[in-house]
């Protein structure tokens, strides 16, 4: 194959975003890790899947990052999981560090790569790995709405018991506590969800959305979630690799819209070859402009802590 996607962390996520990228057999594949033989050991173990899995993507996995040279797309899951009681956003210093480690790396052997970011704090450190490589804005961004959306559409489907496939949502906003799920903006087969479920039963799936990386952490006790995440992340890579220009909530760099401007946080974006192609502005009421526009408020905060203005 002549495509190439480095998959940074060789962990749940990074071994799962390089399971579904074998499987999806667009690139070959290579999983860098630090510690010795882990990625080597799973992508051997992916690669010998390929004969019944029904592709012929090789996976090979590495401590070196001078492996990443040739790759088209990186995918950044390295750094430390969330703990229960653990928000994201407590994530921030442990994580930063790691990001800038690898994002000198990933400047200086893969130049021309596009990178899709899913280490948390997600937004943060989207900010964070721009800054530190310094790449046009347009080929670094952020999985955040791409994953709280298909949440949500998943609680819409679990509610009503109709097709996943059915469902579509929009959910704005920073990938943590201030996510912006938006009911208006969300159908089943092109039926407003309005129609379909009461206020008081939407609320609460858009309460248990903002919840839902949280409430698989307690589940899981000694994790996160890493199948959707994974997910997300391919979905944004097919995307640019087929320039699909598919619409999807991604964490990009906003220069004024929504009355936001120099930071991350997730909004509706054009995906295409090029990156984030565009950045859509979706009507919002008063309501739901405050919640946006108070989630990116949080965030630039935040960013004061790793030395940003």
């Amino acid at each position: 194959m002549n495509k190439k996607i480095a998959v940074i962390g060789a962990g749940n996520v990074g071994a799962t975003c390089a399971m579904y990228l074998a499987e999806a057999n667009f690139a070959d594949v290579v999983m860098v890790d630090i510690i010795q033989g882990v990625p080597q050991g799973k992508g051997l173990d992916l690669t010998q899947a390929g004969p019944v899995r029904g592709y012929n993507a090789m996976v090979k996995g590495t401590n070196k990052f001078s492996d990443l040279k040739g790759a088209d797309i990186i995918i950044m899951t390295a750094g430390l999981p969330r703990k229960p009681g653990m928000s994201r956003e407590d994530l921030l210093n442990m994580n930063a560090d790691i990001v800038k480690a690898v994002g000198k790396n990933i400047k200086k052997y893969a130049p021309k790569s596009f990178i899709v970011m899913v280490s948390n704090p997600l937004d943060l450190m989207t900010f964070h790995m721009q800054r530190v490589t310094g790449f046009p804005k347009n080929r670094v961004f952020g999985q955040a709405g791409v994953l709280d959306s298909i949440r949500f559409r998943a609680f819409i489907s679990m509610e009503l018991g109709v097709a996943m496939t059915d469902t579509q949502a929009m959910v704005l906003g920073g990938h943590g506590d201030t996510m912006v799920p938006l009911p208006r903006y969300t159908t089943v087969a092109g039926i407003p969800i309005g129609e379909l479920i009461s206020k008081d039963r939407l609320k609460a799936i858009a309460d248990r959305t903002r919840a839902g990386g949280g409430e698989i952490v307690k589940l899981l006790k000694t994790g996160s979630a890493y199948y959707a995440p994974a997910a997300a992340s391919v979905d944004m890579c097919r995307s640019v690799f087929n320039d699909e220009k598919k619409v999807l909530a991604a964490s990009a760099y906003l220069t004024g819209q929504y009355g936001i401007k120099d930071i991350y946080i997730g909004v509706p974006v054009v995906l295409g070859a090029k990156g984030v192609e565009k950045i859509l502005e979706l009507k919002l009421n008063k309501s739901e402009l405050s919640a946006l526009q108070g989630s990116a408020k949080t965030y630039k905060s935040h960013l004061k802590g790793l030395g940003y203005k």
